[in-house]
């Protein structure tokens, strides 16, 4: 069956037909920091989500057959064939000045799909909005893990891209990522910048980065860290002198070590305890939070500085020590500049850009956020 792009197939009160292309339209006029995400479900109107917020469309539920013609025509002829005999596929697509990445999936009433926005263009480092300057010692760095936290749609790939875009305008090194799928397409500038697509370039993770040990790559960029083998491997990367990024879904930075471990035997923890507090870096896990005045969002960070004291607490199992080295290893010297997430949001609520009744939604520890308040 042929589809088309520019089909009317959906029309919502008071407004005309439209189209996947309108659709997409409305991401471009809003700006993708706005308006993140578009979901298409069987039974519900087609769904933005804006400032973080879901939005339906008024309208009548979409049906089988208009989520086809809504999905299919973003997917290639080969796509369209996967989907019959897989549970999911992810893919990405162009339009205008986005990039779209695309899950599309099956679930109890048919075909669905979750669609995200990701600007074209990679925001300068300078308006990621870190706490501090860690980012500069971080892109300064020749070894070591740099891991990247939060839920889906956190924004840890826009803070990833940005880092590396800033390291490809200022060295001449080897880049090498293996993703799923390819979401911010880095500049090549003095850098020599590879994206490898899983599924498309490489089969997967594991094998990207067992290929890449033979490829001369000075920094090493995992999409995810979702299987032992994955982290086994990337720790390995880490410890034998490149830079890696990767990212996990977890919700702070101890939490992240904790995961790690979780993915281990007990037996084989020790090793991985080693081997972390040997090549881990930093860990930065980050949430986006809506702003006071409603004009889109704003990212809060907590952030690990792996010194001397954290790896120390690492290789003894100590994890529930750490959060005290977040809170007072916060001066500007190369082996402290850490923050928590409460310390962050409590700056942004303080500085007006954050209301304080939305911020205690999202603080981690609401007795250390309210301390924080209290301070100076």
């Amino acid at each position: 069956m042929e589809y088309n792009l520019d089909a009317k197939v959906y029309t919502p009160e008071k407004a005309g037909p439209m189209s996947i292309m309108d659709m997409l339209a409305y991401f471009e006029q809003m700006g993708a920091m706005r308006v993140s995400d578009l979901h298409i479900k069987v039974g519900v109107p087609p769904t933005y989500r804006i400032d973080g917020n879901l939005v339906k469309l008024k309208g009548p539920p979409v049906t089988e057959e208009m989520a086809e013609q809504l999905i299919h025509p973003l997917l290639t002829q080969q796509n369209i064939e996967k989907l019959k005999d897989r549970y999911s596929i992810d893919c990405s697509y162009r339009f205008g000045s986005l990039q779209f990445r695309i899950n599309v999936f099956r679930d109890n009433d048919g075909i669905a799909a979750a669609i995200r926005a990701l600007a074209l263009e990679i925001p300068p480092v300078e308006q990621i909005g870190f706490p501090n300057d860690v980012w500069r010692d971080i892109i300064d760095r020749k070894h070591g893990l740099v891991l990247l936290t939060g839920i889906t749609g956190a924004g840890k790939s826009t803070t990833i891209a940005s880092l590396l875009s800033r390291i490809s305008q200022n060295r001449a090194c080897r880049i090498i990522t293996v993703e799923d799928p390819i979401e911010y397409i880095l500049p090549q500038k003095y850098s020599i910048v590879s994206q490898r697509e899983v599924g498309k370039d490489v089969g997967s993770f594991r094998e990207g980065l067992r290929e890449m040990m033979r490829e001369d790559p000075d920094i090493i960029f995992v999409g995810e860290m979702r299987d032992p083998e994955t982290i086994y491997m990337t720790l390995m990367a880490a410890e034998t002198g490149h830079l890696v990024f990767s990212t996990l879904h977890t919700r702070d930075t101890t939490g992240t070590i904790t995961r790690i471990l979780d993915y281990f035997p007990e037996g084989q923890q020790a090793e991985i305890r080693n081997q972390l507090s040997l090549g881990l870096a930093y860990v930065i896990s980050q949430k986006l939070l809506p702003r006071k005045d409603g004009k889109g969002r704003i990212v809060a960070m907590e952030i690990l500085n792996n010194n001397y004291a954290v790896a120390n607490l690492i290789r003894t199992g100590k994890i529930e020590q750490i959060y005290t080295q977040l809170q007072t290893k916060t001066q500007d010297a190369p082996d402290q500049k850490m923050i928590t997430l409460e310390s962050h949001i409590a700056r942004l609520v303080k500085e007006g850009k954050v209301d304080i009744l939305e911020a205690k939604k999202w603080v981690n520890n609401l007795k250390a956020f309210m301390d924080c308040m209290q301070r100076d």
